[in-house]
């Protein structure tokens, strides 16, 4: 999905895609504390490389996957 892409999206553009996808702290958490199971207590934070422009979405999620898929 090039769309998604840093290089297509701007900051503001990606901040939003990722709170859209994570609905985190955009008023539909309800502070389950399920992220922190995995790991990754705020899902935000692990997705804030991308949010930068540093890191992919697809790589954070890829390595955040590699943790708990074997085989």
């Amino acid at each position: 999905m090039s769309e998604f892409l840093i290089t297509n999206t701007t900051r503001e553009q990606r901040e939003k895609i990722v709170r859209d996808a994570l609905s985190c702290g955009g008023g539909s958490c309800d502070s389950c504390s399920g992220c922190g199971i995995y790991g990754a207590s705020d899902p935000y934070d692990m997705y804030l490389p991308y949010i930068d422009g540093v890191k992919e979405i697809s790589d954070i999620t890829r390595e955040f996957n590699a943790r708990y898929v074997h085989g």
